[in-house]
C-alpha cells in the first residue's frame, strides 16, 4: 500500500533528485500534495484514467423530472462527471426501459416536458457544477413508481493527507508516480 508521500518522493527520485530517508519538509508536502491533487482532478475527466463506470439507482417521484446528484443531492453519491451507456428505468415488475442519453442543447429543444408518458425515454445531464451538485433532467417526466439506473464516470479520490494509506488498481501507482 502507498501513500501520496510515498508516490512523490518516488516521483522526485525519478527526476533525479535524491531523497536520503524518504522525507519531505512540512512546505514541501503542502506543495506536492496540491500538485498531486490537481493531477488527480485533470485525470477525472478523462475515461482512460477512471477506472470503473459506477451504476446508481434513484426512485423516481411521479411528476417530477429534475433531480440533484452529488454529495447531499436527491441522488446522495459523488458527484459524475459524465454520465454513459446503459440507463433505464426499472418498473414495480422488473421490467427494464432503456433512456437515450441526450445532451443539454436536445433538451431544451423539447417542447412539452410532461407529455403524459409512463415512462422517461431520455435523460440529459448538467454537470454544472453548482453546490457541489449536478443536475439530471428526464423526458418526460415519470407518471408512475419507478426507479432509475444510470452508469457514469467518477472522479478519482483527491488525497485529503500526506500520509494516507491508499488502496489503487492495479498500475495506478506506477501512472501516479511517472506522471
Amino acid at each position: 500500500m502507498a501513500t501520496p508521500s510515498t508516490m512523490i518522493i518516488r516521483a522526485l527520485q525519478m527526476l533525479g533528485e535524491k531523497r536520503l530517508g524518504g522525507t519531505l519538509s512540512s512546505d514541501e508536502q503542502t506543495a506536492y500534495l496540491s500538485v498531486l491533487n490537481a493531477m488527480m482532478e485533470t485525470w477525472s475527466i478523462e475515461r482512460l484514467m477512471c477506472y470503473q463506470i459506477v451504476e446508481n439507482t434513484k426512485a423516481l417521484t411521479t411528476g417530477t423530472p429534475t433531480y440533484t446528484i452529488g454529495s447531499g443531492g436527491a441522488i446522495d453519491t459523488t458527484r459524475p462527471t459524465k454520465i454513459v451507456d446503459p440507463c433505464f428505468v426499472r418498473d414495480t415488475d422488473s421490467y427494464d426501459s432503456p433512456v437515450e442519453i441526450i445532451g443539454m442543447v436536445a433538451y431544451g429543444r423539447l417542447g412539452l416536458k410532461s407529455s403524459g408518458n409512463t415512462y422517461p425515454s431520455q435523460i440529459a445531464y448538467d454537470a454544472a457544477y453548482s453546490s457541489g451538485l449536478g443536475t439530471i433532467y428526464l423526458y418526460p417526466e415519470p407518471s408512475a413508481g419507478l426507479t432509475l439506473h444510470i452508469n457514469s464516470w467518477k472522479q478519482l479520490t483527491q488525497f485529503a493527507a500526506i500520509g494516507e494509506t491508499l488502496a489503487l488498481p492495479p498500475g495506478y501507482q506506477r501512472a501516479i508516480e511517472s506522471n
